[in-house]
């Protein structure tokens, strides 16, 4: 798995490695991670610049150029380090003796400007996790000419000016095309503003044993390839239908018919063996035309709200989970239903769309129910109470909210948060393809089958999550233009990782 941890426990992970390994084992080892993932991207050689700050992360540029041959002019422009570290030292002799040429540091945008002219990669190693911002001023022209959009930047650890605990970007910081966080991804990796700044994002194991790791504090977590393959279900050899799932879907209106069609399909490629859909009355024969292996029952338009209720939880009886909202009417008849489903049901529930929309003024029934919510921004203002988030805000408002009242949340967005009251999970995969009518049907439809196969919420929420993001990664690969949401199901097959072991390197988006 891949660990998340802030720059507290990071450095106090680093000393305990350190204590057993020594220092100079884990930045050589770093460095010799640094230097695999140069070599496979740019085989052919070229000229390799690291701008190196005065402490450990600047030792591991140093670390990282000794490691390669003399294919690449490698150049380390260094500040000045009158306190280094034994290991630093003992990196900069190894690059030395490597043939690795040390310069001045730059100071001025010209100079700047002059030391990564003609790199095929320049490295920012000026700071890592322990970076106070703002960055002092005279480290301002090697901030501004580090980057990705003028050519590709390496970051070791953390981009320079990056908070690395809350992703907070100072008005001077590294624009990455790669990251290698070493040992454990922070959490300012993973949270906007900082994620936009990280570009491809990778963990490098540099020795520092899992037991270490795993001893600190986990406040955020995410999942990788392989725990997200440990975390899915796996289908019984001798069970029937209803034992691979069998999610009850409540969506859809005769204004919404899609919204019911895409989550009943998304539940069922996500490895339900038994969807039933109830649906409007007058939305389900056009829901049935795109639903073959679907059962649709029609709710009358005629039947009161507690009938419906009832009629629904008897439905409910035969089933394993319950999604609701997608597509659902706002009227006061949709919102008894919603209440009176989310209120009396005893099965595992996710609630999206219209149903958050009638939750909003009742959070109160979900207290202490096995039901995980998954608003975006707007809708959570709303069930929050406290209106829109400001800039940087989303994982403080989250906790605010779950710790109030008690709801597993899934919060949509460009790093989708997850939180249950413990550990604050953030999603790695995804892509701008997603941003399209009836994705987040389509979540909820692989929620809900992940509940109706045996997940807590919590748990089908982040796995739920991680596979809708990759089939939007292989949607956009299959299409640059004009993914549907309906292209989402019939990707997640094709989505599913390898069983791959990793090769020292994790790659998290």
């Amino acid at each position: 798995m891949t660990y998340v941890l802030g720059s507290a426990d990071m450095r106090a992970g680093d000393a305990q490695a350190c204590a057993t390994m020594g220092a100079d084992a884990l930045m050589k080892a770093a460095g010799i991670q640094i230097a695999a993932f140069v070599r496979a991207r740019y085989p052919e050689g070229g000229r390799i610049v690291a701008l190196a700050g005065p402490g450990n992360n600047g030792g591991d540029a140093f670390a990282a150029l000794a490691e390669l041959d003399p294919r690449y002019e490698r150049v380390v422009y260094a500040a000045a380090s009158p306190q280094a570290s034994p290991a630093r030292i003992a990196a900069q002799e190894r690059a030395r003796d490597a043939g690795v040429a040390t310069q001045p540091f730059p100071q001025t945008p010209d100079d700047a400007h002059a030391a990564v002219d003609g790199a095929a990669l320049a490295i920012d190693a000026l700071f890592g996790t322990g970076a106070r911002l703002p960055i002092d001023a005279s480290y301002a022209a090697a901030l501004d000419v580090l980057d990705a959009r003028e050519r590709p930047v390496l970051a070791i650890d953390i981009p320079s000016g990056i908070d690395a605990d809350t992703g907070a970007v100072a008005e001077r910081a590294v624009r990455a095309s790669f990251t290698i966080a070493l040992a454990a991804a922070k959490p300012g990796l993973l949270i906007e503003a900082g994620r936009e700044r990280v570009g491809e994002l990778y963990v490098a194991d540099i020795g520092i044993a899992p037991s270490i790791l795993a001893s600190h504090e986990h406040a955020y977590a995410a999942l990788d390839d392989r725990a997200f393959l440990a975390l899915l279900p796996k289908r019984s050899a001798c069970g029937d239908k209803r034992a691979a799932g069998a999610p009850l879907v409540i969506a859809g209106s005769e204004q919404f018919p899609g919204a019911a069609a895409l989550a009943s399909r998304a539940a069922g490629r996500a490895g339900a063996g038994y969807v039933t859909l109830a649906t409007a009355a007058a939305a389900a024969p056009a829901v049935r035309n795109h639903l073959l292996e679907t059962v649709v029952v029609g709710i009358s338009a005629d039947d009161g709200p507690k009938q419906v209720v009832e009629d629904l939880l008897d439905m409910a009886k035969r089933s394993s989970a319950i999604a609701i909202g997608p597509g659902l009417a706002l009227n006061q008849r949709a919102g008894e239903i919603v209440c009176g489903i989310i209120e009396q049901a005893t099965l595992p529930i996710v609630a999206d769309a219209s149903a958050l929309f009638h939750l909003a003024k009742h959070l109160d029934i979900a207290r202490g129910k096995r039901i995980v919510i998954t608003p975006h921004e707007g809708e959570f203002a709303r069930l929050s109470g406290l209106g829109t988030i400001a800039s940087g805000q989303r994982v403080a408002r989250l906790r605010e909210f779950v710790d109030r009242t008690g709801i597993t949340t899934l919060l949509k967005g460009r790093d989708t948060l997850i939180y249950d009251g413990t550990t604050m999970h953030v999603n790695v995969t995804g892509t701008n393809a997603l941003a399209t009518a009836g994705s987040g049907d389509v979540l909820t439809g692989i929620i809900a089958s992940l509940l109706s196969q045996g997940l807590s919420p919590l748990d089908a929420a982040r796995c739920g999550a991680y596979w809708h993001g990759l089939a939007g990664q292989v949607c956009k690969r299959l299409r640059a233009v004009g993914t549907l949401a309906g292209d989402l199901p019939e990707a997640l097959a094709d989505a599913l990782p390898s069983e791959r072991e990793p090769n020292g390197l994790t790659r998290l988006f």
